[in-house]
């Protein structure tokens, strides 16, 4: 009998569920369990544990919450080879690059755990005649968070350590296509002492979310996935009176300039366009060379670097990447590459069908690399999230940056230069989020905020880091005096000051 993957509502177990839809091993297609899809009456129920959870964990001193993180660090730490292979089962990755995953979410973790510094407010003594003032940073409520498959265990991660260490109680939506490792990290958190219903996982599609979109009884909601969803919870979520912020798509660019050290570029963008099959709003996807000598070395020593990629399953650690997530992911990636063909582009390395041994049913994509992409392609203006890096050919620096600005995402990008003075322009003066000097994937730390521009962003506040407290906080100003006994003032009728 296949596996039923169920729900953690009030610290339990649940399995029960009026539909249900396979999970796949991507590596090999095959179901490998189920999961049970929440109907309203679930999520609300989610809901409801969380609401009652609320008063006392509020009350629960920051230094008390910040010690079950620290708890809950050590369990991530010494079960990682099993969060690991869970995500390698139902994701893809390899893994190498689910234990880098799960390290970044750890981080987040860690970051979690100095909530007793977070939180400490400002006070001003004597902002008038024995008048004090401070300010307070007061938990939301009950606060929501919808996650992808990408990203299984460290995206969560950006998200619920902060808001619970915050005082908020947190009801997760993780993506139903991966959602074993979800429920086993929610399961340490409960181990490492969290109160019953202050963390809830509802697997679920999007009857789910919009339960937890227009839900009055949640006051905040974190997305992070493709744009036309982000913008979708974004909308809904704002329009019934949440907090909201989205991360959306990415399409995300490389300059590379003529006096670049080509080899240490092409190391660089070996990982940052092939890594996790490419399935990273991250991921580099588009090289743009300055000048056709710098393009035709750069795909020259791409061609020559890229026949050494091994794609294959998660559990051999010698592979480079994994599977794509779905049969109809495949082939949406393997339409892109077909497009940009049809469309006049050159296809140097074709990763279309790869042959792996022992895995013929798999959902694999090899490394593609494609020349001469211009930008009315439909490669170039769609985010392929698959392991295809295209190369466009500019004659400048600015026309590179005006392809980069033109575009509708704005999350990451970078430039690979020895020349300090075009690093520092063009880290000036690119309209983009997060930018790399000759970094790939300039990922924030977890003390910094993640999330980029434009259309790959909805909301006014990045993810995690410093901007995570003042999402999962409302400010509180107060200010008080005690004025001398025997001394009574007149009324005041013009404004204080």
């Amino acid at each position: 009998m296949t596996a039923l993957v169920g729900h953690l509502i009030n610290g339990e177990m649940r399995t029960d569920a009026a539909r249900t839809q396979d999970v796949f091993n991507p590596a090999t297609g095959e179901a490998s369990r189920q999961v049970a899809l929440a109907g309203k009456a679930t999520v609300e129920e989610a809901i409801a544990s969380a609401q009652a959870a609320f008063p006392a964990w509020r009350n629960t001193p920051p230094l008390k919450r910040a010690r079950i993180m620290f708890r809950f660090k050590e369990l991530l730490e010494q079960n990682s080879d099993e969060i690991c292979r869970m995500i390698g089962e139902e994701h893809g990755k390899i893994m190498h690059d689910a234990a880098g995953e799960l390290q970044r979410g750890i981080e987040n973790v860690e970051y979690a755990c100095g909530a007793p510094e977070l939180l400490k407010g400002e006070h001003s003594k004597n902002v008038g005649p024995d008048i004090d003032s401070w300010s307070e940073f007061q938990p939301l409520g009950v606060v929501a968070g919808i996650t992808p498959f990408n990203f299984p265990a460290m995206v969560p991660l950006w998200m619920y350590p902060m808001a619970l260490v915050c005082g908020n109680c947190f009801v997760l939506k993780p993506s139903e296509r991966d959602p074993s490792s979800v429920l086993f990290i929610a399961q340490l958190m409960q181990e490492a002492g969290l109160p019953d219903g202050v963390l809830n996982v509802v697997n679920g599609d999007k009857e789910a979310v919009d339960t937890l979109l227009t839900d009055e009884r949640i006051k905040a909601v974190s997305f992070v996935g493709s744009t036309p969803i982000a913008e979708y919870i974004y909308s809904t979520a704002s329009a019934h009176g949440k907090r909201c912020q989205a991360l959306g798509g990415a399409k995300n660019h490389a300059i590379i300039m003529p006096d670049a050290d080509m080899d240490n570029a092409v190391n660089q963008l070996l990982g940052a366009a092939f890594g996790s099959s490419g399935e990273r709003c991250m991921a580099l996807s588009v090289a743009v060379a300055v000048g056709d000598q710098a393009a035709d070395a750069l795909v020259e020593k791409m061609q020559a670097a890229m026949q050494s990629l091994k794609v294959g399953a998660f559990s051999d650690s010698s592979n480079d990447f994994g599977p794509v997530i779905t049969c109809a992911h495949r082939d949406k990636v393997n339409g892109y590459i077909s497009s940009a063909v049809e469309q006049g582009a050159m296809l140097v390395v074709d990763g279309r069908n790869p042959e792996v041994a022992g895995y013929s049913g798999g959902f694999f994509v090899g490394g593609t690399l494609i020349d001469h992409v211009t930008p009315e392609m439909i490669s170039y203006k769609e985010e392929i999230f698959g392991p295809v890096l295209q190369i466009v050919r500019v004659n400048t620096m600015q026309e590179a940056m005006d392809l980069i600005d033109a575009h509708e995402y704005g999350n990451g990008t970078c430039i690979f230069t020895r020349d300090g003075e075009a690093a520092r322009y063009f880290s000036d003066n690119i309209q983009v989020g997060m930018v790399g000097i000759n970094v790939p994937l300039p990922v924030p730390v977890a003390y910094h905020s993640f999330g980029g521009w434009k259309r790959s962003l909805f909301g006014d506040l990045h993810a995690y880091g410093p901007d995570a407290v003042r999402f999962y906080t409302k400010r509180k100003t107060i200010t008080q005096r005690w004025p001398s006994a025997g001394v009574r003032e007149g009324a005041q009728f013009a404004f204080p000051s």
